[in-house]
C-alpha cells in the first residue's frame, strides 16, 4: 500500500523559515548570544581590526625555496 507521507500540521515550512527575521545572533568568536545590535557592532569592530599583514622577505623566500625543493624532488631524488 503506497502512502503519501506529509509533514506534521505545526511543522512550519522552509520557505517560511528563510523569509524569518532572525533577532539574535551567536558569536562569531566564542558563539555566545548576542542582540542584533551587539551582533552589528562585532562586526564592525572586527571589520575594523582586519589589517593585511605581510611576511617578511627572508620568511616568504624560505617558504619559496621549499616549495621549489619540493616541487624538484620527484625529479632529482638526491636532494637532501
Amino acid at each position: 500500500m503506497d502512502q503519501i507521507v506529509l509533514p506534521p500540521v505545526d511543522d512550519v515550512p522552509e520557505e517560511i523559515l528563510r523569509t524569518e527575521i532572525i533577532f539574535d545572533a551567536r558569536s562569531p568568536l566564542d558563539g555566545a548570544p548576542l542582540s542584533a545590535a551587539d551582533y552589528a557592532q562585532l562586526q564592525a569592530e572586527l571589520a575594523d581590526s582586519q589589517i593585511t599583514r605581510t611576511l617578511s622577505f627572508e620568511l616568504r623566500f624560505n617558504v619559496f625555496l621549499l616549495q621549489a625543493r619540493r616541487s624538484l624532488k620527484p625529479i632529482i631524488p638526491f636532494l637532501p
